[in-house]
């Protein structure tokens, strides 16, 4: 960040640049709870997955093209902290229009707690308000090809 200098003042204000850079020009489109899962599957690591949980986010346009998948956070063997400003802090720096969630259970116990239904529906909530949409939430296991989609399961 740079310092603007406010001559009347003599203090110092730090000026924000945002700024998104496009790796290719070819977007996945995610029409489905699998194409988000195959998304995931590619950005997880799997060295980690079964030894302690994460939580990505992944940004989608308005024709349903992933712009980018960020790691919000890393936990223990049974749970990670979601800061919801973190999660929309991608989105509005992305201008994406959609967020697809997702975290792991090492565990491999494939049903949504209490706890990932409860920041599912806050995270969708402060989205409804920052006018972006919260589509699905994607839990994976560390065997390959098991997931839960929440949307799927009616679960938020």
């Amino acid at each position: 960040m740079k310092k603007l200098n406010l001559d009347a003042t003599n203090s110092e204000v730090s000026e924000i640049e945002i700024t998104y850079k496009t790796k290719s020009a070819e977007k996945t489109k995610i029409m489905s709870s699998r194409d988000a899962y195959n998304v995931f599957k590619s950005v997880y690591d799997f060295n980690k997955i079964a030894h302690k949980e994460m939580f990505y986010a992944m940004y989608l346009n308005r024709n349903n093209k992933v712009l980018g998948v960020l790691l919000v956070s890393e936990g223990g063997t049974s749970s990670t902290v979601v800061d919801p400003k973190i999660v929309f802090q991608g989105a509005l720096k992305l201008n994406a229009s959609g967020i697809i969630l997702s975290h792991n259970h090492p565990s491999g116990n494939m049903k949504a707690s209490n706890e990932d239904i409860a920041i599912t529906k806050k995270l969708k909530e402060g989205a409804r308000l920052l006018d972006f949409s919260v589509l699905d939430h994607v839990i994976l296991s560390p065997e390959e090809n098991i997931y839960l989609s929440m949307a799927d399961e009616c679960l938020f």
